[in-house]
């Protein structure tokens, strides 16, 4: 204990560790240490920690921590613009569009293939000690153990393809033709405002959809245009149409309200000369009761 204190630091953090054997969570010292708010760090550990399917939108976070919406939605976009964490709007089985969130322990540096799935492009990354408590872990994209090491046989020769691809190239993707060309205008021309969101023709095609939607609820497109360019960060970790995606998803405005009906426009008031009450009429003249009295007489009148 003596030789303890002799070999401490004579200022600073002095660690009393503590070996744990569950409930705890693996992170990466460069998340851990990563410069920048503090607010973003703590978000990371806190999503890192929680178990499969927990909600991560900033409404979920909000009941958490005391920060609000645009704390916490500045906290979520800092990770994913490193790389951290990644959102996928994908189409569901009844036409619906959701939206899928990945969290990686190692983000990638690059992506040269955007359309690659996430948990394949995790692969590739350096693999990490699992969580001890299986419970509380995410679903972090992890390699896989290597495979025991079989017989190698030749490889049988490939078949000639039967319908070989036209010379025009791949078929266009079939969400880019349902796509409306004022959603696939909008995309097209957001490099124009930032040359850093230049879209692919697939990423056109995956993103707008979500345009549509923007575009459905009444929305206008210069206001689009301002939600998915503003606020960008300085560099990205990732391609920019993932952070487009996720603002599609997540940042659309409520519906305005509808306006109220008209109010009835009432007749003005009129005196009837035969009775002198007051009745509605757009026209001077008797009432409805005087009127049937003038067309139907009494006998004994």
């Amino acid at each position: 204990m003596a030789t303890a204190q002799l070999n401490a630091p004579v200022s600073g953090a002095i660690h009393v560790r503590t070996r744990l054997s569950g409930n705890f969570t693996v992170l990466a010292n460069r998340l851990a240490r990563r410069p920048g708010s503090a607010v973003t760090v703590g978000v990371a550990l806190y999503i890192n920690s929680m178990p499969d399917g927990t909600p991560v939108t900033i409404e979920a976070l909000q009941k958490h921590f005391t920060e609000g919406e645009t704390v916490l939605g500045r906290a979520l976009r800092e990770l994913e613009a490193d790389g951290w964490l990644e959102r996928r709007v994908l189409r569901g089985p009844g036409g619906r569009f959701v939206t899928r969130t990945y969290v990686y322990t190692l983000p990638e540096l690059a992506h040269p293939d955007d359309t690659q799935a996430p948990a394949t492009r995790a692969a590739s990354a350096e693999p990490v000690p699992p969580c001890v408590d299986a419970a509380t872990s995410l679903p972090h994209p992890r390699t896989k153990p290597p495979e025991p090491e079989r017989a190698r046989t030749p490889a049988a020769p490939t078949p000639p393809d039967p319908h070989p691809e036209p010379a025009g190239g791949p078929h266009p993707d079939p969400a880019a033709r349902t796509a409306s060309p004022e959603a696939v205008a909008l995309l097209t021309a957001l490099g124009t405002r930032d040359p850093r969101l230049t879209l692919s023709r697939r990423e056109i095609a995956r993103l707008a959809p979500g345009v549509d939607t923007w575009l459905a609820s009444g929305i206008r497109p210069t206001r689009i245009t301002s939600t998915l360019t503003s606020d960008l960060p300085e560099r990205f970790r990732t391609r920019p149409a993932a952070v487009l995606a996720w603002r599609l998803a997540e940042l659309q405005p409520a519906p305005s309200p509808q306006p109220p009906p008209p109010t009835p426009t009432l007749a003005p008031l009129q005196n009837c000369p035969d009775c002198d009450r007051a009745h509605r009429s757009p026209t001077p003249g008797p009432c409805p009761l005087c009127t049937h009295h003038r067309r139907h007489p009494s006998p004994q009148g």
